[in-house]
Parts: structure tokens; sequence; C-alpha cells
């Protein structure tokens, strides 16, 4: 097994941050130190540690789906002290979250120890859609609009296309859904500011086929087998 994935495996963070951790040289097999990517792994023989902790394969994996609420780090431990979505799990098992959202944004976003399954889901080849509901100040425009859903341009280059439709407007906010399936930082807040619209509140409520619905804010639940099957048939 590849290094990374075995890192991902035992619930370390996905196989792109696994990467950049074997880089800091935090990873040893047999009591040597590991800088090559490439590397594998024999599961049953070699005796792999991060930051001097030895780890395993989980014999069970475990799926939440978390309503994230604002003001809420998608880290582990940040650094500038602020409250990360893990203060609101409670798991006997080592989670890392899948993907992520900014601090400001609230909504959807898994948990899992299986790296497999964070790959399927953050992979770009996949392609899999996320919804957002947009606030937005002010009245939207049919032609701003149309704009967002062709690619908003920002510094010379052309955004990804995007699923746009207002869904309602009383008086004073917008509101807006945005469908993306390429996840760019700060997406949707970019493409709302290139066209001169302020975000008063941004959530996602859903990921591929699997929905946040009635799910309280800071709240877990666990995934259904057939949410988490959707996943793992994309091919």
């Amino acid at each position: 097994m590849r290094l990374n994935k075995f890192l991902s495996s035992c619930g370390v963070a996905s196989r792109r941050k696994c990467e950049e951790i074997i880089l800091e040289g935090r990873v040893q097999i047999n009591n040597k130190v590991v800088l090559t990517l490439a590397t594998d792994v024999n599961e049953k023989k070699d005796v792999v540690s991060l930051d001097g902790k030895v780890l395993s394969l989980p014999n069970d994996f475990v799926y939440l789906k978390l309503n994230k609420p604002k003001g809420y780090a998608c880290t582990s431990s940040d650094e500038r002290g602020r409250k990360t979505i893990f203060d609101l799990v409670e798991s006997d098992v080592r989670l890392f979250n899948v993907g992520r959202l900014d601090y400001d944004t609230e909504g959807l976003i898994f948990l899992t120890n299986d790296g497999d399954f964070a790959n399927m889901v953050t992979h770009p080849r996949f392609n899999i859609e996320k919804e957002y509901i947009a606030t937005v100040e002010g009245e939207m425009k049919e032609s701003e609009l149309a704009v967002l859903r062709k690619g908003v341009v920002e510094n010379g280059v052309r955004m990804p296309q995007a699923k746009v439709k207002l869904l309602g407007y009383d008086g004073k906010f917008s509101k807006v859904s945005v469908v993306i399936d390429e996840g760019q930082n700060r997406q949707v807040r970019r493409m709302f500011d290139c066209i001169g619209k302020s975000i008063k509140l941004l959530k996602r409520v859903r990921i591929g086929k699997v929905v946040l619905g009635g799910l309280y804010r800071g709240k877990t639940k666990p995934m259904t087998q057939e949410e988490i099957d959707f996943f793992k048939d994309i091919k």
C-alpha cells in the first residue's frame, strides 16, 4: 500500500494532506524517517509512526455529517486559537474533515477516518456537485445571474461555470442557489465579489446526493449506507 494511502486510511488526514506530512519529515517506517512520496508500506510487517506515535489501520470506518456553524475552523488544531469543528464532535476514533468550509461559511461537511472515501469526495476528476445557498444583499438581476452562470472573470482569468438559480427576494436580501463542481478556495464568495455583491450568509446544503436536511447547527449525524455508497460507487 502506498504510504499516503496508509496514513489516510489510519485517519491521519486526506491523501493530499498526508503527502505534505510526509515531506515535513514527520513519518517513520521501522524507525527511519521517510521523505519519498512513492514509498510503499507492508501493512502486515512494517511499523509506521507519525510524530513518534505508532499508527494502525482501523477495524471499522466512521462516516459523519456535520452542520458546521459560522465561527469554526475546519482543522483539528488552529494556530490562531479559534474554535474548530472538532470541538463539536465526540468520538473515540480519530477523524478528519473531508474538504473544507471557510470560517464564515456554514453547512454540510463530512468527517471520517476512511481515506479512500475522502479521496472519492474531493478528487477533482469525479466532479462532485456541491450546492450552496447564498443570502445576498440587494436584488439580484437576471444579467448578474447570467454572468455567474457563464463564469466571472477574476484578475483576467475566467472562473468555472456554475448552476445558479434565484430562489427569492424579500425586498432586502436575495436567496440564490449556487451549484459548483470544482471547489476552488472561497469560490462562491469570490464569484459574488466579482459582480459587486456582498454575501450576508453562505451555507452548503448538498454534496453529491447527500443533503444537509434538518440537521441542527453544530450537530453530527451518521451517514446512511446509501449515502456512503453513492461516493464509493463513483467510477
